[in-house]
């Protein structure tokens, strides 16, 4: 009986050495010639990066605007029939932007020459504010003609008290036209309260 229990057991530990799991092995080269390798499998490409940014002129919601030079010229005050006006420009050219009270309708109207047939946007930035508008032409342009583009407000909008009394400076944008960084000057306010 103790020769059948080391048997039993000798057998027992062989037939769990047979449990033991190898690795397959790789399939023998054919003769005469190299073996091609596995496929290895493919993963899914990645998605295609988007473009960098175009670099873009200073806008006005960028926190160094007030930095811009500021435009050359000066502020010129005038009484009309209808109201009043302020506009800047240098000596001898022409307005780069007319403010004008008129009380006709009553409004506030800015005033740029642009290019353009329909309406374009126009942003106004102060020391407190940015807001995004909307320049409508006056006239019909004849073809790669200045044409004036008008921007209305109420007399009493907040944004002209923004302009008024902003630090130092106000800018205007407007597709089409030259960004304008102005000075603030007590005529400007003046044309406001003539409105009001």
């Amino acid at each position: 009986m103790k020769i059948n229990l080391a048997a039993l057991q000798i057998a027992s530990v062989l037939a769990l050495g047979g449990c033991t799991v190898l690795p397959p092995q790789p399939a023998p080269a054919p003769r005469g010639g190299t073996a091609t390798p596995a496929p290895k499998p493919q993963l899914p490409a990645p998605p295609p990066r988007p473009a960098p940014p175009q670099p873009q002129a200073p806008r006005a919601d960028a926190a160094n605007w007030r930095d811009l030079p500021q435009t050359p010229g000066s502020w010129t005050y005038s009484a009309e029939s209808s109201g009043s006006a302020v506009r800047f420009g240098q000596p001898g050219a022409g307005p780069l932007l007319a403010i004008r009270c008129d009380r006709t309708r009553p409004a506030i109207i800015v005033q740029r020459a642009g290019f353009g047939t329909g309406t374009v946007p126009a942003t106004i930035t102060t020391s407190s504010t940015l807001r995004r508008l909307t320049a409508t032409p006056t006239a019909s342009a004849a073809q790669n003609a200045a044409v004036a583009f008008e921007i209305t407000f109420a007399v009493r909008d907040p944004l002209l008290d923004a302009i008024a009394f902003s630090r130092g400076r106000f800018m205007l944008e407007m597709g089409g036209a030259q960004t304008l960084v102005l000075p603030v000057w007590s005529e400007v306010g003046r044309v406001i309260e003539d409105c009001r």
